[in-house]
């Protein structure tokens, strides 16, 4: 029942989002919108998927088993980020005539949080290649 409630309201919600989105705003701004998200749907499908899939399948030939998840969470997690952060990055919103748009040093943002997942995939790599358990080999006689 608690599962059924949930997707009621998040459809509900939804819906009232495109409501909002289609109601508020002009043709040009909507389209600007369905260009963003079909954007977001090609570099996820076809940069993001494959450069994980070479990242992971080179990992899994170079790297200890108890990095291989560790690194593949934080290859997907930092590729995922650094697509959403390109229009900034970039700087492709900034304007001379309106200086307060784009105006933070997302690069460095970036690398901070580059360096933060870098140290948690460490971290956790670490962690789980010293509880890591050695199978034991068939006894010999």
């Amino acid at each position: 029942m608690t599962r059924v409630l949930l997707v009621v309201v998040g459809v509900l919600l939804g819906a009232y989002g495109a409501w909002l989105l289609l109601s508020r705003q002009d043709t040009d701004g909507n389209v600007a919108t369905l260009v963003w998200l079909g954007a977001g749907v090609v570099l996820h499908d076809f940069v993001l998927v494959p450069v994980v899939l070479v990242v992971m399948g080179l990992g899994s030939r170079l790297l200890p088993a108890a990095w291989r998840a560790p690194v593949a969470l934080g290859v997907v997690v930092l590729g995922s980020l650094t697509l959403l952060a390109v229009p900034v990055l970039g700087r492709f919103g900034a304007r001379p005539d309106n200086p307060t748009l784009v105006d933070r040093p997302y690069v460095t943002g970036w690398l901070v949080l580059a360096a933060l997942v870098a140290v948690v995939v460490v971290a956790a790599s670490l962690l789980r290649s010293r509880r890591a358990v050695p199978v034991a080999g068939p006894e010999e006689e």
